[in-house]
């Protein structure tokens, strides 16, 4: 249709105008950089209500087997489902199932190993679910901080 050439900074000025324009409180949702591009999204003060107006708090619940194998893709990505299973320690084929549904995970190729198996990681959709741009940007296990093993009293 138009083939006109955008200067960049044109479009990061509008994006940011945006942006701005969306902050003010005469909106329910804000301009978001997710995923790699930019989305409207709900403002935290408005979550809750619209969430339960639309219904939305059923479909995105996961339960806890598929939020471990989630972890565990996320993490050791790229990963076949022996080496998940490996970690778990169970079968892991119904959670890989509802992952793959549900658009988290995709298929990123086939492994070299004996049998040739599939390999998963994260999708653009998982990024957008946990509201972030990168995997650099998921917690790291020293961001966890955990009371160390004790027993008795502490000292004073």
């Amino acid at each position: 249709m138009f083939e006109a050439e955008v200067p960049m900074e044109h479009i990061e000025q509008a994006i940011q105008e945006l942006g701005e324009k969306y902050q003010q409180d005469d909106f329910s949702f804000a301009l978001e950089h997710l995923g790699g591009g930019y989305q409207f999204l709900t403002k935290p003060a408005y979550q809750t209500s619209i969430g339960i107006l639309l219904k939305q708090q059923s479909q995105k619940r996961l339960s806890t087997a598929q939020l471990e194998t989630l972890s565990i893709i996320a993490y050791k990505q790229p990963i076949t489902k022996g080496e998940v299973e490996q970690i778990r320690g169970v079968n892991s084929d119904y959670s890989i199932q509802k992952l793959l549904e549900k658009e988290l995970i995709e298929i990123k190729g086939k492994s070299e190993n004996i049998g040739r198996p599939l390999i998963y990681g994260t999708s653009g959709k998982f990024m957008e679910y946990f509201g972030i741009n990168t995997i650099q940007e998921l917690p790291q296990p020293k961001d966890f901080s955990q009371p160390e093993n004790q027993i008795g009293e502490e000292k004073e």
